[in-house]
């Protein structure tokens, strides 16, 4: 979907070139679309704390509650990673002049659609505006990192969860996770099979169902921790889309194409206002 996509671009881009009148009117269909899509949005974020509720509902009564206390350490180990991973970008973000407190108070309102939401491909547009909106970034860039931050770049489901479990699980095949070799191939595979992964609730499982067997690992832990998923997978998607928008902010920091007076504004009634 996401070389498609890039397949398309490249063709409107040169319809724009050859023929002006028709690529203009292509041009501000796609602008159309991507308002409607907003708007969209916004509503399911109004409807969205409702859903949230139904479904906290139903777990909490079809789940057995000695089955999720005793899988609580792996939960508080989870979002021990996550925070670590959020610490990165901020990192990250500070290396290129970014203030990060900054950024996450402008980026709150995409994260916590993120985490309600459990889906780093219903979070795009929102993810796309606020880049555009309250960040500075070119719609170029903002899009491009977006679009494979719901893919390719999902440092939680795809990256973090998936190593987590190799690590928990290989001593129990006899094979040492400090083996520096062995954290390469893992990071090797982790990367490579991030590209296959949908951004939906859930896709973390698939993730950790094609690293694990490629590693020479059992899948019997990934059964284990159903029960915990949603509990889990809210944090890593909050990480995934905020991985994409500090990919989007850095990349165009150091292309020089940052709007400053947007990334320096502190309004953060643009998104409502729009």
């Amino acid at each position: 979907m996401v070389i498609f996509a890039a397949f398309l671009g490249v063709a409107a881009i040169r319809l724009v070139r050859r023929d002006p009148d028709k690529g203009g009117r292509l041009i501000a269909f796609i602008d159309l679309m991507q308002s409607w899509i907003a708007q969209l949005v916004r509503l399911i974020m109004t409807l969205t704390p409702f859903g949230v509720m139904a479904l906290m509902t139903k777990m909490a009564a079809t789940s057995n509650a000695a089955d999720i206390l005793n899988l609580g350490k792996f939960v508080l180990a989870s979002y021990l990673g996550l925070a670590i991973m959020f610490g990165v970008h901020a990192l990250l973000l500070a290396a290129t002049g970014v203030n990060p407190l900054a950024f996450f108070r402008k980026v709150l309102p995409a994260l916590s659609f993120a985490f309600s939401s459990r889906s780093s491909a219903a979070t795009i547009p929102l993810n796309v505006e606020i880049q555009t909106r309250r960040l500075g970034v070119p719609p170029t860039i903002a899009s491009f990192a977006a679009s494979f931050g719901a893919t390719i770049g999902q440092n939680g489901c795809a990256g973090l969860y998936p190593a987590m479990l190799a690590v928990m699980v290989a001593p129990t095949v006899g094979i040492n996770p400090l083996d520096p070799g062995w954290i390469v191939s893992l990071i090797a595979i982790v990367t490579l099979s991030s590209a296959g992964v949908a951004g939906v609730g859930g896709g973390a499982t698939m993730a950790a169902l094609i690293v694990l067997p490629a590693m020479g690992l059992p899948v019997t832990l990934v059964a284990l921790l159903i029960s915990v998923e949603p509990l889990i997978d809210m944090g890593r998607t909050a990480l995934n889309v905020n991985g994409s928008m500090t990919a989007g902010t850095i990349t165009s920091q150091l292309l020089g194409q940052t709007d400053r007076a947007v990334m320096a504004s502190e309004d953060e009634g643009s998104l409502q206002n729009a």
